[in-house]
């Protein structure tokens, strides 16, 4: 699938970005967002696109180290940064990351809807070191939604990541 979204014109960017340790050099158009640049121009499907308002943070991915909602980020923004999604967590080898299988471990996704935008938003809360206590991961990952109602068991394998990293 080639990198362009869309002809040429004056209503389009090109810009650079690293996705999951690939570079790709895009031209989309102006008003894309970095979710439907991810979903729709590199066939990145795991981030979801729920509200489509950065209510939910379905769509989190982390972009230059900081979890963002993609859905209200251009992608023109993103021009040069790198950005990491579900897809990229696990090591190229196939070994998962601590925290998938902390969340397999622990039963920490029912539907799954939000379990990409859960994930990249718990490795980024814990490289942030916003982990010392239960409450204060409740309240750093308050910007993720889970209608199924999995919060104890999701608190439950970012805690216990925490604590074998010497983070809690």
């Amino acid at each position: 699938m080639p990198d362009d979204l869309s002809p040429r014109g004056p209503e389009t960017v090109a810009l650079t970005l690293t996705v999951n340790g690939a570079s790709h050099a895009l031209r989309v158009p102006a008003w894309t967002t970095l979710l439907d640049l991810l979903r729709e121009g590199l066939g990145l499907t795991g981030s979801k696109k729920g509200c489509d308002h950065g209510q939910c943070g379905a769509c989190t991915v982390i972009l230059d180290g900081k979890r963002v909602n993609s859905c209200l980020v251009l992608a023109a923004r993103s021009d040069g940064s790198e950005v990491r999604t579900v897809e990229g967590l696990a090591s190229p080898d196939g070994a998962l990351h601590p925290l998938q299988e902390a969340f397999i471990k622990h039963d920490a996704f029912q539907c799954g809807y939000c379990t990409p935008g859960q994930l990249c938003s718990g490795v980024a809360l814990l490289q942030e070191g916003h982990t010392r206590t239960e409450d204060e991961i409740r309240e750093w990952m308050s910007g993720n939604l889970c209608r199924c109602g999995a919060y104890p068991n999701i608190l439950a394998a970012i805690l216990e990541v925490a604590r074998k990293e010497g983070r809690a």
